[in-house]
This record gives structure tokens, C-alpha cells and sequence, in this order.
């Protein structure tokens, strides 16, 4: 299986017994300017492809950590959330979500990460399902329990050291995946303003066809990350490692041998004054 797949595809595929659809929508509002999340289970009840399941993201997430830094579990803890959910190390699994697939790619790194290697995005999410006038479902769905034997690979999620040192390192190019205005400096949204310095800007919504919500085709992709494809090693980062896997994901579907995704991004960065921040940059 590909790792970006169409809505057809799947419902081609809704009665493969060895096939798990999940939704990992996390809805996003701002309050005085600053994000609020919520697991976006409300909405899976009301509507949502069928079989499919609902995974929450903060669940998949370490415990021990602030929820909004949605950071990357214990490989047992994510082994037993992922069994729950019925995903096995041999099923194929397609991720969506409803708003920028970014909440999907996030569950798809981490599925990655922890050694899984046939899962994908459905590309344009729920849009792109409710687009080609697909049927719905309103029950409540779930897969029988299995089991996930995690086997952690090295170098998919750095850690704040890594992303420090990179600062420096001509063979990594850092990229920041966070509305232009974000990565200029012109909000706050962290607690402070800009971003690391010597990142570049790469928005995980300009790498989507605004209107559909799908990725754009390829040979665009390749121009809009232009010089990041030219550098040895690539971490991306945003504010809670979301948008940074949407834009990882891409990086990954046009060939780069070595992405990582800064796990702690933005919220983990701002939180500790004695980093540096850098503002203006991308127009």
C-alpha cells in the first residue's frame, strides 16, 4: 500500500478484513489568539467512514506530558493504545482526519516510529470521503483487540538537544511547518515569538490544494520545498509535532532518505527563555 491513498481506494477496500480505517481528528479553535485542542470524537460519533474507529490522539500521547505537546509515548504505553484500537503490526491502516490531514500524518509518524510499516494517510481526509459522495456511517464501530509489538526506530523523533545542535550543522536543514505569519514573528501563539533560528518555512497548508484538501501533486511539492530536498538531513518541527509530520510525510513521498520530526516543537522551545528565537524571513 502506498502511503497516501485515495478515498476510492478505501472504499474499494471497506470490506478487507485485514484493513483498519482510523480517524485521529483533533478540532482546533483559538481563544484570545491562542490554540485550543480536543479530541474530535464528537464529531466521528455523529458521522464517519464505515468500520472506521476513533483513535485520540492525547491518549497516544505521553501521559506525563501536557496534553496540547501530544508527545511522543513509551513504546508500551503506545503498543497497548494502538492493540485497543485493533491495529496489529500486520494490518494496513489508513489515517484521516477533518481538517488538514496533518492530525492523521501525526498518528501515521508515530505508527512509523514504533516499527509499523503499511499504514497511510486517505488523502483529502473526511473532505475528500464527503467530495466523492461516499457512504456514511452513524454507528458506533470498533475492531476486535490485538497485539502491537513496537520496535522503535532511531532518528524519526528528536528530542530538544538534537534540534539545538542542528542550529549549527550545515548537513541539517530545519523546517518550520507553521503559517508564515507564526514563523515571521506577527503572532504569539507559543508564548513567544519566531522561530529557531535558520529554519526555513514550509506551511503544512501550502502543500495542500486549498479547496481539497488534498496533497498537491508531486512535481509541486518538489518546488515548494526547493532547497530543503538538497540537504543531507531534514527535522521539521511546528508546535506540537502535527504539522510537522503532514509536512515530514511530503518530505518522505518525494524521496528524502532521512526526515525527522521534532517531537517537543514550538510549545517544548518556547518554554525555555534561554533559546533562541529568530523573527521576519519567509514574505
Amino acid at each position: 500500500m502506498e502511503t497516501l491513498v485515495s478515498a476510492q481506494w478505501v472504499a474499494e477496500h471497506l470490506d478487507d478484513p485485514g484493513l483498519r480505517i482510523i480517524d485521529a481528528t483533533v478540532q482546533v479553535r483559538k481563544m484570545l489568539g491562542i490554540p485550543t485542542v480536543r479530541a474530535g470524537r464528537r464529531e466521528w460519533r455523529r458521522e464517519h467512514i464505515p468500520g472506521s474507529v476513533f483513535a485520540d490522539l492525547f491518549h497516544l500521547s505521553d501521559p506525563a506530558r501536557p496534553k496540547r505537546t501530544m508527545t511522543m509515548p513509551s513504546p508500551e504505553h503506545f503498543a497497548s493504545a494502538v492493540g485497543a484500537l485493533g491495529i496489529s503490526n500486520h494490518h494496513r491502516v489508513v489515517l484521516y482526519d477533518r481538517r488538514e490531514s496533518m492530525w492523521a500524518a501525526r498518528l501515521w509518524w508515530l505508527l512509523r516510529d514504533f516499527g509499523h510499516q503499511d499504514a497511510a494517510i486517505l488523502d483529502g481526509g473526511w473532505a475528500a470521503w464527503q467530495q466523492a459522495s461516499l457512504p456514511t456511517c452513524s454507528r458506533p464501530c470498533a475492531y476486535p483487540p490485538a497485539t502491537f509489538d513496537p520496535a522503535p526506530r532511531a532518528g524519526l523523533l528528536v528530542g530538544k538537544d538534537e534540534a539545538i545542535a542542528a542550529i549549527d550543522d550545515p548537513d541539517v536543514c530545519l523546517v518550520n511547518a507553521l503559517g508564515r505569519r507564526q514563523f515571521r514573528g506577527e503572532v504569539n501563539e507559543y508564548g513567544r515569538r519566531g522561530h529557531i533560528p535558520g529554519s526555513l518555512n514550509l506551511t503544512a497548508w501550502e502543500i495542500l490544494d486549498r479547496e481539497t484538501k488534498r496533497y498537491r501533486p508531486l512535481e509541486e511539492l518538489r518546488a515548494k520545498a526547493g532547497s530543503i530536498l538538497d540537504a543531507p538531513r531534514v527535522i521539521a518541527y511546528c508546535g506540537a509535532g502535527a504539522a510537522s509530520a503532514s509536512v515530514a510525510h511530503a518530505l518522505i513521498r518525494l524521496g528524502h532518505p532521512d526526515v525527522a520530526v521534532y517531537d517537543g516543537g514550538l510549545m517544548e522551545w518556547c518554554a525555555d527563555r534561554t533559546l533562541p528565537l529568530q523573527t521576519g524571513g519567509a514574505p
